[in-house]
C-alpha cells in the first residue's frame, strides 16, 4: 500500500472559470505520476474537460459514458449506495504508455454533463428531513460521502487523489472539500481572481465549522472532524518579460499574499498558448510530451516539487 495506506487528497478549485484549473490538474497529476507516484484524478466538473484531456469524445461515448462516470456514483437514494468509486476507475492508455514507469500510474474517474443536475438532487435530499437531529445527520451523510468512499481498501493503493472541482460552491464541490486534506487554488493575476480568494477562504472555513459542529453534536460518532487546509494559490497564465513576472501581474500576486488569507505558492505558470491551446496531443498532457529544457515544463516541475513537498510525498514514491 502507498505511504502506509495514507492517501493524500487535494481539491483543485476556484469560483472563477478560465483560470487554468483543469490544465493544472491534468499536468500536475501527470508529472507526479512520472515521478513514480500512483495518481487518481476525479473529474467533478460537468464540463468534463479533464476527462477529455485523456480520452477522445468518441472513446468517452463508446467506453465510459454509460458505465464509468462519477454521475453514476452520485445517483440513487444516497451517493455510493448503488456503485463504488473503485468500480468507476479507468486507466488512460496513452498517458500511461508515455510514463514508462514501473511504479507510477495515472488513473481517472470521468465526469458527465449530467453532473450539473446532481447538485439539485443533493439539495432536495438535504432538505427532506423534519427534525433538527435528522437534518444534521442527513447533512453529515451527504457531505461526508466522498470521504467515506475514499476509505475503500481498493483505493488505498493510490498515493495522490486530485479532485478537479466545478467553478462553484455547490454540494458536489463541498463533498470534495470535506474529503480533502488540502485545497489548491489556481488563479489568474487579475482583479476578479484575487478578489474572490477571500470569499472562497471564508466559505471553506464556514463549511468546516458547520460540519464539525454537526459531527460533534449530531454525528453519533460516525463522522470524525475534518480539517482541510489551503495548500495555496498558484498563479497561472502569468505574463513573463525578461524572465520575470511583469510588474502588473506581480502587483496582483503581492496583493493576494497580503490580503487574501490564503498562502501563495512561490511557483507560477506562465501563459503559453503553444502548450495549452487546443486538445492535448494524443491524449498526453503537454508537460509529458514537451522537452525537459522547456521553460513551462520546468515551471511545472517546480510546482510539483512544491506541492508534493507540502504533502510530504517528495521522494516517497510507491514501491
Amino acid at each position: 500500500m502507498a505511504l502506509g495506506a495514507l492517501v493524500r487528497v487535494v481539491a483543485v478549485m476556484n469560483y472563477k472559470g478560465g483560470v487554468g484549473k483543469t490544465t493544472l490538474t491534468a499536468n500536475l497529476g501527470a508529472v507526479a505520476a512520472s515521478r513514480g507516484l500512483r495518481v487518481l484524478l476525479i473529474d467533478l466538473d460537468p464540463q468534463t474537460n479533464l476527462t477529455f484531456s485523456f480520452f477522445s469524445i468518441d472513446e468517452w461515448h463508446d467506453r465510459i459514458k454509460d458505465s464509468h462516470t462519477i454521475k453514476q456514483w452520485y445517483e440513487g437514494d444516497m451517493p455510493g449506495r448503488e456503485v463504488s468509486l473503485a468500480d468507476l476507475v479507468v486507466t488512460p492508455e496513452a498517458v500511461n504508455e508515455q510514463l514508462g514507469s514501473a511504479t507510477g500510474r495515472l488513473d481517472l474517474i470521468s465526469s458527465h454533463l449530467g453532473l450539473i443536475d446532481v447538485d439539485l438532487k443533493l439539495a432536495a435530499l438535504l432538505g427532506g428531513t423534519t427534525t433538527l437531529a435528522s437534518s444534521q445527520q442527513r447533512f453529515l451523510e451527504l457531505h461526508d460521502c466522498l470521504r467515506r468512499e475514499l476509505a475503500d481498501e481498493r483505493l488505498s493503493d493510490y498515493d495522490l487523489v486530485l479532485f478537479d472541482c466545478a467553478p462553484n460552491f455547490g454540494l458536489v464541490t463541498k463533498t470534495a472539500i470535506v474529503a480533502s486534506e488540502r485545497i489548491l487554488v489556481p488563479a489568474k493575476a487579475d482583479y476578479l481572481s484575487t478578489l474572490g480568494l477571500t470569499y472562497l477562504e471564508g466559505n471553506c472555513r464556514k463549511l468546516v465549522r458547520e460540519f464539525n459542529d454537526f459531527a460533534g453534536y449530531g454525528g453519533k460518532g460516525e463522522h470524525g472532524p475534518i480539517n482541510p487546509e489551503f495548500l495555496g494559490v498558484v498563479f497561472t497564465m502569468v505574463q513573463i518579460y525578461s524572465q520575470r513576472v511583469t510588474a502588473a501581474h506581480q502587483n496582483y500576486i503581492d496583493e493576494a499574499q497580503v490580503n487574501s488569507g490564503v498562502p501563495v505558492l512561490e511557483s507560477t505558470i506562465r501563459n503559453s498558448t503553444r502548450h495549452f491551446a487546443g486538445e492535448p496531443e494524443k491524449a498526453v498532457p503537454p508537460m509529458l510530451s514537451a522537452p525537459g529544457s522547456d521553460e513551462v515544463v520546468q515551471e511545472f516541475e517546480r510546482l510539483t516539487d512544491e506541492v508534493l513537498d507540502s504533502l510530504s510525498l517528495t521522494g516517497e514514491v510507491s514501491g
